[in-house]
């Protein structure tokens, strides 16, 4: 029987000569990703925490009481969750409160607002995303890494 895994634990790749391509990125790959994901949520937190009582009345819409408490916690989620995971400091926790607001988002587009599943997906990979950096943590590319703890 042969060995069908590589030194790193992974299948063995059909066309071995890529190896030497793919391995030198895994780390790059997953630190852009890690880094887009909370720079893109950093964006989109902007605007709420220029005015974090703003979604007070949106967070109520989809049953969230009181909106006072909620819409901060929103906008802070969004915005230093964001910075927070693009750096990879507390990489764990801060992708997992993004993670559930973006399940929120999943159930406001695709249930509140009745968009099924074409209003909900984008939602439903940014949580797939998230939700992969609060079980992986962040990679050697860190804040966390530095400091050597991670949540």
């Amino acid at each position: 029987m042969t060995d069908s895994t590589a030194d790193n634990g992974r299948p063995r790749a059909i066309l071995p000569a890529l190896e030497k391509l793919y391995l030198p990125l895994d780390t790059f790959a997953e630190t852009l990703l890690r880094v887009l994901a909370g720079a893109l949520l950093v964006t989109h937190g902007y605007g709420k925490i220029l005015d974090p009582f703003g979604a007070v009345g949106m967070v109520e819409g989809i049953g969230f009481y009181p909106g006072v408490f909620w819409s901060p916690l929103l906008a802070a989620t969004e915005f230093f969750g964001g910075i927070f995971i693009a750096i990879g400091f507390l990489t764990r926790p801060a992708a997992f409160a993004a993670t559930i607001v973006l399940l929120v988002t999943v159930y406001f587009h695709g249930i509140v607002q009745g968009q099924g599943l074409g209003g909900a997906e984008k939602s439903i990979l940014w949580a797939a995303i998230t939700f992969f950096f609060a079980i992986r943590g962040a990679n050697s590319q860190s804040v966390d890494a530095k400091l050597g703890r991670q949540f």
